[in-house]
């Protein structure tokens, strides 16, 4: 059984696709700090780039969004445009746009300004697609495209008008606004994270949608009229996550280490180039064939990496460390089975395949930044390492800088101000009272309020 989870508070919105009670999709979003990705804009052009082939555009936040332009394609400073948010900003660049315009819908995408129709490549029996195919192509207008989703398998004449009746108003609509609107101005709000998630997610292999806001539940009651009654309201006195037993799954998002059922497990590190996965037999050693014993915990691995891409919205290159394997149809078996793990996700992901030095590719388009980076922040002090110097490395450090003080100063006296754990460590260590007795100056200790166990300040004084 599937189910879609919604916890809406005022600060913020989670949503967790749960199948047989485990988590196999989960997002968030700080309500404070909106995703913008589907919104549309007329935006201003403000620096065009000719040998990047981009410019810059004002969508009326703090930095202007990139526009990539196709070849031939002329665009005037200062001139207007209709762009849609493809990308989320970031920290050191602006949201990405494009002019390519649509509109989703439960099962169709509805592309502004085209003439092509896609079919989702998830449904593969011929005589189905052949049967959409006729339906899309008779039924959207001039001027527009189409994509259909995988929910449409199955779906009746009457149900693409429908939906169709329902996006193309809204369509003509922010054309009509692209064209008289003032730039920058938003022409398209696609809504908080419940309403976009609900389109993507809210299938019909998704048997009850349960919320626990009020006023987001009877949204989606009138945005799923044919589904008002899979849509339940939740007001229980325990969180809606904790009832469903979701909670603790979601708090091991951020674990480093994920443990597989074999009692093998992997161990997941983001970096600034790539992720990078590490495969590791763990407690599993199995009972006889050594090498069927690593190709079950690749295969499972496979598996469990496939969904932590999904849970944890990992992007851009990954970099899988299996374990290694000697024979040629096992490395075969493992990349067929992850080639179809991987079709799961709603986002593309290619495996590319082994490197010579066994490595695993699989690369993932980036949408959004990663759940860490949405739910955490690196530490200050250890700037995201999770690693801080030892004691003795700062005591050395400090030696030598009491050392030079005491050499090349005039001063006679140095002041130390740490945190009470390294002062103590300081003086157990006795380095500081040998300086003392050898150059005939004192060191003082005083205590400061700070997190940071290797921090510290020397303020030399001349008495």
């Amino acid at each position: 059984m599937k189910r879609l989870l919604m916890d809406v508070t005022p600060k913020a919105s989670r949503v967790a696709l749960v199948e047989e009670g485990r988590l196999v999709e989960f997002q968030y979003e700080d309500r404070e700090k909106k995703s913008l990705v589907g919104n549309i804009y007329v935006g201003r052009v403000m620096n065009v780039h000719k040998g990047m082939q981009a410019c810059f555009v004002d969508i009326g936040t703090e930095k202007n969004a990139y526009l990539p332009l196709p070849k031939h394609h002329q665009v005037q400073a200062y001139g207007h445009v209709l762009v849609q948010v493809e990308k989320d900003a970031s920290k050191q660049k602006g949201a990405l746009v494009t002019q390519k315009i649509s509109l989703s819908g439960p099962f169709l995408v509805l592309l502004l300004g085209e003439h092509n129709i896609g079919i989702s490549q998830k449904i593969t029996d011929t005589q189905e697609r052949e049967r959409i195919f006729a339906m899309a192509k008779a039924l959207v207008p001039e001027g527009f495209g189409l994509i259909v989703r995988t929910g449409a398998a199955g779906k009746t004449e009457e149900d693409f008008a429908k939906e169709l009746n329902r996006l193309l108003p809204l369509a003509q609509q922010i054309l009509q606004k692209g064209q008289y609107e003032k730039a920058p101005s938003l022409v398209l709000d696609q809504g908080g994270l419940a309403m976009r998630a609900a389109k993507d997610l809210f299938l019909d292999d998704v048997e009850s949608l349960v919320v626990n806001d009020k006023a987001t539940y009877e949204q989606l009651q009138q945005s799923f009229p044919k589904r008002a009654n899979e849509v339940e309201l939740y007001d229980g006195a325990v969180g809606l996550m904790e009832a469903y037993f979701v909670e603790s799954q979601i708090a091991k998002l951020l674990h480093k280490r994920v443990w597989l059922k074999s009692g093998g497990f992997l161990i997941i590190e983001q970096t600034e180039a790539c992720v990078v996965i590490d495969v590791n037999t763990g407690k599993f050693t199995g009972k006889k064939n050594f090498q069927e014993t690593v190709l079950k915990t690749n295969l499972e691995a496979a598996e469990e990496i496939a969904l932590q891409l999904r849970l944890r919205n990992l992007s851009g290159m990954i970099i899988v460390d299996f374990i290694d394997m000697k024979e040629a149809a096992h490395r075969e078996t493992l990349q067929r089975f992850l080639e179809d793990c991987v079709k799961k996700d709603r986002i593309k992901t290619t495996v590319v395949g082994m490197t010579e030095l066994g490595l695993m590719q699989i690369t993932r388009k980036k949408t959004s930044a990663p759940l860490s980076a949405q739910i955490s922040y690196p530490c200050k002090y250890c700037q995201g390492t999770g690693l801080l110097p030892s004691d003795q490395l700062v005591i050395d450090q400090i030696y030598r800088e009491v050392r030079s003080l005491f050499l090349q100063t005039i001063y006679n006296q140095v002041e130390i101000w740490s945190n009470a754990h390294l002062l103590e460590s300081l003086k157990q260590s006795g380095v500081l009272s040998r300086l003392e007795e050898a150059y005939q100056k004192t060191v003082s200790f005083h205590e400061m309020p700070t997190g940071a166990l290797s921090y510290y300040e020397l303020k030399g004084k001349k008495n």
